[in-house]
């Protein structure tokens, strides 16, 4: 299957053969106060910057019922955020992980993300739409 939405995500964690906890890392897009013109030339059309994670929180397909319930969720924190990574908790023996068990994840996917090292999730901007990077 294609995840080309959030929603598709959805579907696909509901769908797997074991439970699933679907982890997120919401993040910022920003620019050094000493980028070059250039720099920021191409940050004003959407290209470049960093990424700075603002905050992360687990929960399982069933708690979710649109990406619209989970923007509506997110705004109840400080900053607004620009992208948000997912990856994914497979249960076993019919049983899905539990918080407890997703925060080393979480915390792994916080520190990625600030090294850089993105390949692993699936990013999707405001609107539930998957980003590619380039």
């Amino acid at each position: 299957m294609t995840i080309s939405t959030f929603d598709d995500l959805l579907r696909s964690a509901r769908n797997q053969s074991e439970p699933q906890r679907l982890l997120f890392v919401f993040a910022t897009a920003d620019l050094p106060d000493d980028a070059t013109p250039e720099q920021r030339a191409r940050f004003e059309v959407g290209q470049g910057g960093t990424l700075t994670p603002l905050m992360c929180v687990d929960k399982t397909p069933d708690e979710l019922a649109t990406f619209d319930a989970l923007v509506a969720e997110s705004r109840e924190f400080e900053r607004p955020w620009d992208i948000v990574f997912v990856a994914a908790l497979s249960g076993s023996a019919g049983r899905g992980p539990t918080s407890a068990q997703a925060e080393a994840p979480l915390q792994r996917m916080v520190e990625s993300i600030k090294s850089g090292s993105i390949g692993g999730f699936i990013p999707f901007d405001g609107r539930g739409e998957s980003v590619q990077f380039s």
